[in-house]
């Protein structure tokens, strides 16, 4: 169930220190990402579409967000985006990541976008599972695909398991624009 004082909205720069924060969090698991530090705003900014930027909130406290970024530059993949999602671990059993889901695929969807996809680690079963209620599935796992570069993690390889969520339009369209 979600906490009605969760409340989602666009994300702006503003954000950027709590989001910074939140992501930081989760790299210090060492089950969210390769990343060993969250990349500057400038960084972020660069590389993941405005549009399609969330943070969840409860007044000024922001609990979570969701981004996504192009897979490719190539026109055919033009509806496909990669897609991150953190909940502060204060704020997570408040339904954050499922209003930041259904925000994000509601965007995705008005923009025509046809897949949204991710990778997981295989130990982080809660991001799994909200993954699987929002209509991800499962491709399969990449044995070894990362090497982590930090932390007690150092040096060891990681298996990744491939999601995707397919818009219920994927493949219907016919007009080549």
């Amino acid at each position: 169930m979600t906490d009605p004082t969760v409340l989602v909205r666009p994300m702006a720069a503003a954000d950027w220190p709590a989001v910074e924060a939140i992501y930081r969090e989760g790299i210090a698991t060492g089950n969210t990402t390769f990343e060993a530090a969250p990349p500057t705003w400038e960084a972020f900014d660069a590389v993941k579409l405005p549009e399609h930027r969330f943070v969840a909130a409860d007044g000024d406290a922001v609990l979570g967000w969701v981004a996504v970024s192009p897979t490719s530059a190539r026109p055919v993949y033009r509806g496909v985006v990669e897609h991150s999602v953190y909940v502060a671990a204060a704020a997570r059993g408040r339904g954050v990541g499922h209003v930041l889901f259904d925000a994000l695929i509601a965007s995705t969807e008005a923009a025509g976008i046809w897949t949204i996809q991710s990778g997981i680690f295989p130990e982080n079963t809660a991001s799994r599972a909200l993954h699987a209620r929002h209509g991800f599935r499962e491709l399969g796992t990449r044995e070894r695909i990362g090497l982590m570069t930090f932390g007690p993690w150092a040096g060891q390889w990681r298996d990744n398991v491939l999601v995707e969520r397919r818009s219920p339009r994927a493949g219907t369209e016919s007009a080549i624009e």
